[in-house]
């Protein structure tokens, strides 16, 4: 796996185990509480928040990512996510999917 992708992959990680260490702390909370409500969209803004600026401004070694395979990889994971009724994990993992298959494709 490219170093890009190894790192998007890792990030995206990090804030499910962030999500799911808060789900652990406010166990004691039903799921429809606003709390939890709240915190879910938070976890998902800061998401939204990171894969914006590595589709539109990436630096380091994300730059090298044509941004054709950035925009497949985000249009996936958007389409994804709407189609998997905001299953984060499976609409994450398409988006990479495509963003590796667009960029295997261009011969990067």
């Amino acid at each position: 796996m490219a170093a890009p992708d190894l790192a998007l992959l890792l990030a995206a990680l990090a804030m499910l185990a962030l999500r799911g260490a808060g789900l652990l702390v406010a166990g004691a909370l039903r799921p429809e509480h606003p709390f939890i409500a709240w915190a879910t969209a938070v976890s998902q803004a800061t998401l939204a928040a990171f894969v914006a600026l590595a589709v539109l401004a990436p630096v380091g070694i994300l730059a090298t990512v044509p941004l054709p395979a950035r925009l497949a990889g985000l249009a996936a994971g958007l389409l994804g996510f709407a189609l998997l009724r905001g299953r984060l994990l499976p609409a994450l993992g398409l988006g990479l999917g495509a963003l590796v298959a667009v960029r295997l494709a261009l011969g990067g």
